[in-house]
């Protein structure tokens, strides 16, 4: 019964060693991953904003500016592989109580790369003929690298290098800084009546629109979540000639305290996840593993005085003296 005992407890610590390996590198890679059921208010704000006011048809200085961004998931179009995001952004100028400009955007992308997939209606503006590619950039691979990656800009269109530029601490969580550098780039094109550019006999003129831009993302580098941004922007229009014809934005904006620490609080969930799926449960399973193994099999081997109970049933008995 004792070397039954120890080989069946050997045999189960065996199992939760492999268990606790497949933990660690395979189930934790199949559950861990980006939510599709996301829903996500985050706010930044920028004082001393300058801007051509489409509703006021006039340059605004001086404006404190609030743009609140709404990212929902779509649980119906994603699937375990690929989540869809759908996000809109309003930009609201609080000093002169104007809406300054809107935007809408939904993207689909792989749910550990981060990276994005052409499917499910994915679109700018409404526009699904925009092909988006790179990194989706509401969150960044899990297990980011310190190094370049490529991310998708709505300014332009196309995904944009952002480079690893060190380390730095939230609320006690390691980031990583990247940055995203624009010297200067064409972004596209306006439209809008003549007078406004100097061109008073013309009813409209399309100018070239030109970007300037310093934007920073902190990234946790082990959940690949963003936790807090800071976006620094001229957006002008030129004529032919290359002249500065019409500031369309300039101004800085920031993530404010209250959104910094909602994206603190869920990737600490996150993290958490994480740390019980490729740390504690695997830990936990292993160590227990190791000591029912050895165990059972201290317990299963026998001692040298002890013989199997077949050995002692199969010695012959003693034949008797018949002279006795």
């Amino acid at each position: 019964m004792r070397r039954v005992i120890g080989l069946t407890l050997a045999g189960l610590g065996a199992f939760l060693i492999v268990v606790a390996v497949l933990l660690r590198v395979y189930v934790s890679g199949q559950v861990v991953k980006f939510p599709v059921n996301t829903y996500v208010v985050t706010t930044l704000t920028g004082t001393n904003v300058s801007y051509f006011s489409p509703s006021l048809v006039r340059p605004v200085t001086g404006a404190t500016l609030r743009v609140t961004d709404t990212v929902k998931g779509d649980s119906a179009a994603s699937s375990s592989s690929t989540a869809v995001w759908d996000e809109f952004t309003y930009l609201y100028d609080v000093t002169n109580s104007k809406v300054f400009q809107y935007s809408s955007r939904r993207a689909a992308f792989d749910r550990r790369t981060s990276q994005l997939v052409s499917c499910c209606g994915a679109s700018i503006g409404g526009n699904t003929s925009i092909r988006q590619t790179g990194v989706s950039g509401y969150v960044w691979p899990m297990g980011a690298q310190k190094t370049t990656y490529n991310v998708f800009d709505t300014t332009f269109d196309r995904p944009m290098p952002y480079r690893f530029e060190g380390t730095g601490t939230i609320a006690g969580i390691t980031v990583y800084r990247f940055v995203e550098q624009v010297a200067d780039a064409r972004a596209g094109s306006q439209t809008l009546p003549g007078s406004l550019v100097g061109s008073p006999n013309q009813p409209s003129v399309t100018l070239p629109e030109y970007d300037t831009a310093t934007n920073t993302d902190w990234v946790d580098p082990v959940t690949g979540a963003i936790l807090k941004v800071s976006e620094t922007q001229q957006l002008i229009l030129r004529d032919a000639t290359g002249a500065h014809t019409l500031l369309l934005f300039d101004g800085h904006l920031a993530m404010t305290p209250k959104s910094v620490q909602q994206a603190v609080n869920l990737d600490t969930t996150g993290r958490n996840q994480l740390s019980l799926l490729q740390v504690i449960v695997p830990l936990t399973a292993g160590l227990v593993g190791i000591a029912a193994l050895v165990g059972g099999i201290l317990l299963a081997r026998l001692r040298p005085d002890e013989q199997p109970q077949e050995a002692v049933d199969m010695e012959p008995e003693p034949v008797l003296d018949p002279a006795v």
